[in-house]
């Protein structure tokens, strides 16, 4: 989906759902069921959630509901996430790319919880970074920047030496709002404006780059 392009960063912020782990199944199942107890549009709720903490999505699905409601609601829906592994993989080339980034710096930054993102990363075979943002770490919601800014300062470097892989709008935005380089990774992210897009993974190539950075190839 891209030429080759080079791009260097001192350290790299990776989403899960979409960038690194395809939970797309358990996602259609869970908000699709979702949509229908409440009379909305399937196609429209799944237009929203993808990247989004579920009470944010709520909220912009429901916006004359109490919020107390879209918490609530929210912690029936992790759980339900939570236990539902059926067709949890990884995305194509993540395992490799996440093997090539040991001992560099990244950081998982995910709209997830800690469990759920501990059960997908799991289901999916892959290793889980040593630094993790997740919905506890954040007062707000991607497309929010706080998640990204909390993975830079959590690793010791400055925004705009990070690059951000994501799969979706609010992701997207999320990182170029915290001043980041953001990757797309799938179909999903090409209408977002990422810095670049890729297909999967299979299309990314990291190695140590010059005085401790990283050299990023893609193609």
């Amino acid at each position: 989906m891209t030429a080759v392009t080079e791009l260097t960063a001192r350290a790299l912020l990776l989403d899960m759902d979409g960038t690194l782990v395809n939970s797309d199944a358990v996602v259609e199942r869970c908000w699709r069921d979702w949509a229908a107890r409440h009379g909305l549009d399937g196609d429209e709720v799944m237009r929203v959630v993808h990247g989004r903490q579920g009470y944010a999505s709520m909220a912009l699905l429901l916006p004359d509901r109490p919020m107390a409601e879209n918490h609530a609601e929210n912690r029936e829906m992790l759980a339900r996430e939570t236990a539902d592994l059926d067709g949890v993989v990884p995305v194509p080339g993540a395992p490799a790319f996440l093997a090539s980034l040991a001992g560099l710096p990244h950081a998982l930054v995910t709209s997830a919880d800690v469990a759920l993102s501990t059960n997908r990363m799991a289901a999916a075979g892959l290793p889980m970074p040593a630094v993790r943002i997740t919905a506890e770490s954040v007062a707000a919601s991607k497309p929010d920047p706080e998640g990204f800014l909390k993975g830079a300062a959590e690793l010791g470097f400055d925004p705009a030496d990070c690059v951000v892989f994501e799969d979706s709008g609010a992701g997207i935005e999320a990182g170029l709002a915290a001043g980041m380089r953001v990757v797309g990774v799938g179909s999903r992210a090409v209408a977002y404006g990422p810095t670049l897009c890729v297909g999967d993974l299979t299309e990314v190539r990291v190695a140590a780059g010059a005085g401790g950075g990283l050299r990023l190839v893609f193609g």
